[in-house]
């Protein structure tokens, strides 16, 4: 029982995670530059990560999800926006 729950509480972060990437990202760059394939990625990352956490029990809930967050937040650091806000502080 505690696996499982375990592996719902991280099941329910990749989802909120995923979400807040995607909400974030229509808001900053519309529906027509909307990152589809980093989008892809982060689902299928966090598919994997899931599946990690259900078959290995000694993984800890936070461990994953603290995964997935750094995965979110370097999938996010190459999307245009982002790119964009870069070149305009470096140049």
């Amino acid at each position: 029982m505690k696996k499982t729950l375990g592996t719902m509480a991280v099941a329910a972060m990749v989802v909120l995670l995923t979400g807040t990437f995607a909400l974030a990202e229509y808001a900053v760059a519309g529906a027509a530059n909307f990152p589809y394939f980093q989008l892809g990625c982060l689902i299928v990352g966090g598919l994997v990560i899931i599946s990690l956490k259900n078959k290995y029990a000694k993984m800890y809930t936070s461990e994953t999800v603290g995964a997935f967050a750094l995965y979110t937040v370097l999938i996010a650091l190459f999307t245009n926006p982002v790119i964009d806000a870069i070149k305009n502080m470096v140049g």
